[in-house]
Parts: structure tokens; sequence; C-alpha cells
């Protein structure tokens, strides 16, 4: 059965990882659900701030962004949506690359 299987000390040390793994996971989520990342529409004149997790936070909307009228300013906070979802995905896949880099997990 040797060299067959993870044996025991490869087995320990899978479980190792993988414990460093969870540990490191809640203390994402946690600092995750404390940041805050802003997207905004091409001129800055309407603001969307979601957390780390994506949960949103707030719209921020100009008296210039008003004055353009309801199809404008539904445009525009699309646009801030969008680019806070880009961005907080982008952060999201960068900080899971950072907890998992190095542990060489087999299977992954």
């Amino acid at each position: 059965m040797a060299g067959r299987g993870f044996g025991f000390g490869g087995f320990g040390n899978i479980l190792n990882k993988a414990r460093q793994v969870q540990q490191g996971a809640q203390k994402l989520q946690e600092e995750l659900e404390q940041m805050e990342i802003e997207g905004q529409s091409e001129d800055g004149s309407v603001k969307v701030v979601l957390s780390g997790n994506q949960e949103p936070r707030r719209v921020e909307i100009s008296p210039e962004a008003l004055e353009r009228g309801a199809d404008a300013l539904s445009e525009m906070v699309t646009a801030a949506m969008q680019d806070a979802y880009v961005k907080s995905t982008e952060t999201m896949k960068g900080r899971m690359e950072e907890l998992t880099s190095g542990l060489q997990l087999p299977g992954l």
C-alpha cells in the first residue's frame, strides 16, 4: 500500500493545510464584511459602495446626476453597480488566491 496513498504523515499534513485554509477563510470573511469597495459611473456623479462580500452599503448621487433625468440616472446607477461588482469580485478572487497560494492541496 505504500506509495499508493498519502501515508499517515501525508494525510496529517493535508489536514493541517485544510485547517489553515479554514481559519484563513474565516478571517477573510470577517475582513470582507468590514471592507468597503466603491464603484462609480463614468463621470463619477453616482457612486455605489459594497462590502467586500458584495453586500450593498450605500449609493451616493450628486445633484448634477439628478438633473439629467430618470433614464440617465438609472444608467449611471447601473454603471456604478457594475463597477463596484467587478472591483469586489476581483478583490475576493485575489484574496482567495493569497489564502490558498503555496498550499499545494491535491486535486485543487
